[in-house]
């Protein structure tokens, strides 16, 4: 398996992407266009993560959810004040 070297461009990249997500997100909510709970699917889509990074923000508490007869819905607000909670508002090289 080959090994990949993150870089700090590579983090300063991530980190745009994510914002860019999150003003997206924070845009369609200020619309009214997105929903109150959100399926595992479409976490991963606007977050951009895979499904073992939903899971371990899940099995680590980090995310909040709620499991209806087999499906997993998480809150739009929840994952808001999550990126507020992380956000790095000074990045040192």
């Amino acid at each position: 398996m080959p090994t990949n070297i993150i870089t700090t461009d590579d983090l300063r990249e991530f980190k745009m992407e994510l914002l860019e997500e999150f003003r997206k997100m924070l845009n369609q909510q200020s619309s009214g266009t997105l929903k109150r709970y959100l399926k595992s699917a479409e976490v991963m889509d606007l977050l951009q993560i895979s499904p073992g990074t939903l899971q371990n923000l899940r099995v680590n508490g980090t995310l909040p959810f709620s499991k209806i007869g087999g499906i997993i819905y998480y809150d739009v607000q929840e994952i808001q004040k999550l990126m507020e909670e992380n956000r790095v508002l000074h990045f040192d090289l």
